[in-house]
This record gives C-alpha cells, sequence and structure tokens, in this order.
C-alpha cells in the first residue's frame, strides 16, 4: 500500500510504503531503520519531530496515532521517501483505513507502576494505574468557537478521534511561516479560526479537542508499548506528551 502527498510544514512531496515485516515497527529511510521512540524525537515545535543520524521525519504524530487506535506494535515497515508524513486531510482517518486490514498481535498492555504527573505552566499530563486505559483531555481557548472543550474515552472511542483535524487560527499563519512551518496548510487540510468565527466548516462538535486526544496518542506511542492506565492531558503539548512517552520508554 502506498499513500503520497504534502507535508503541512515543508509543503513537500511525500510518499509513505508499508511493508509487512517481522519485527517491532519501524520507519525506512532510504537504508536505515528506527522505531518511533521518544528517544529519537528531536523537536516537538508544531509538531513531532524525530531523528537518526543526520534524517529528520517530520509530523508523525496522526501515523503513529493510527497505528495506536489499530494497535499494531509489530509486523511492519513504514518506508518514508520525503522529509514529513503527509498531512492527508489533516487527521487520522486515511491512516486508519490504509493499516485496517494488517494483522495487529498486540503485546500486552503494560500496567502504570505509578503516577506520573508533568506540568508546564499552565499546561499537564498525568498518568496513573488502572484497571482499564482512558483518557480524558481538555483545551481552553479564548476564542468564542473553542473555550473550554473536553473529551472523555470511554464513552468516545478511539477510532471515532481519528477524523478530528489539526487547527489553527489565521493570525498566527503570517508568523508561522516566517519559522519555516504550515507551507502544506490549507482549508481542505484544517480546521482553521479567523478572529471571531471559522474559517472552514467543522466535522464534529468540540473537534479541536478531540484532535489534541488525537494527538496525544501519537505521541504516546513513542513509549514503544501500549500501557494500560488512566491519562489525563490538560491542554496538552507535543513537548509534553513526548516527555511523558520518554519516561514510559525509560
Amino acid at each position: 500500500m502506498t499513500i503520497s502527498g504534502i507535508g503541512l510544514h515543508t509543503g513537500k512531496q511525500s510518499t509513505v510504503r508499508f511493508h509487512p515485516a517481522e519485527g517491532p515497527v519501524r520507519f525506512r529511510m532510504g537504508r536505515l531503520e528506527f522505531r518511533p521512540l521518544a528517544s529519537a524525537v528531536v523537536d516537538t515545535l508544531r509538531c513531532t519531530v524525530m531523528g537518526y543520524h543526520d534524517l529528520r521525519l517530520m509530523t508523525v504524530e496522526h501515523l503513529l496515532s493510527a497505528l495506536f487506535i489499530r494497535g499494531i506494535w509489530e509486523g511492519l515497515v513504514i518506508e518514508v521517501t520525503g522529509p514529513e508524513i503527509p498531512i492527508l486531510d489533516g487527521s487520522a482517518r486515511e491512516w486508519l483505513a490504509v493499516l485496517q486490514d494488517f494483522p495487529a498481535p498486540a503485546p500486552q498492555p503494560q500496567l502504570l507502576q505509578g503516577t506520573t504527573r508533568i506540568e508546564e505552566g499552565r499546561s499537564s499530563v498525568l498518568a496513573q494505574p488502572a484497571e482499564v486505559f482512558s483518557l480524558t483531555a481538555t483545551i481552553l481557548f479564548p476564542h468564542p468557537k473553542i473555550g473550554y472543550q473536553q473529551v472523555q474515552c470511554p464513552p468516545t472511542s478511539l477510532v471515532e478521534l481519528a477524523s478530528a483535524r489539526t487547527f489553527g487560527f489565521l493570525k498566527e499563519a503570517e508568523a508561522m511561516r516566517a519559522q519555516g512551518l504550515i507551507k502544506g496548510a490549507s482549508l481542505e487540510n484544517a480546521l482553521v479560526f479567523s478572529e471571531h468565527d471559522f474559517a472552514s466548516t467543522p466535522r464534529m462538535l468540540h473537534e479541536p479537542v478531540w484532535h489534541k486526544a488525537l494527538d496525544f496518542l501519537g505521541d504516546l506511542y513513542l513509549a514503544g508499548r501500549p500501557y494500560q492506565g488512566r491519562f489525563v492531558v490538560h491542554r496538552g503539548s507535543h513537548r509534553l506528551h513526548v516527555e511523558l512517552a520518554k519516561l514510559l520508554q525509560s
């Protein structure tokens, strides 16, 4: 199976091919292969970026969230040609569809051995032992179409989160482009907000917080194996998500 498209931040064309293979899930770029692990993350500015030797692979979180939802931790090599995973429609929906026929021999989830809390300013992530996996995500933005939003999984299923797109604000676009970001962004691959309203049409109620929860799943995948516990994310960021994944990986 082959998927092609442009990167959200680089705007460059990339191609992703999926190959069944023994061993843990890993990326292949050229002749090099590397596992999607938190210890290999080199940047978390507006997306999660992995590095290996002189290679960089941007915006891995949506594809990894689809792997998390499908429970695929082994038996797959993901060959990437290009500097960034394609943004496609801005969600994980297309990745989920591509992966639906791959076998998912998931390892037994690891029980959390204690409570971990990481804070940065007004943002926090919490992981604590529980009998089943659950995720609560909340956000707070001073925008009339966002405000405070929350999603809890369950009752919302992880599969439902996959259709929620990345989101952003028109007022931030110029500054982000000056940083070399969002060169491939459009109203077709993102939920965009103008000063007081939507600039593109939302797919569902509370789409921003659903996407934040989706991003967290992708970053949590970087822990290297599934974990059983209660996860609570308030005003999450890739930086905080990855810090938690690093602690779990180690």
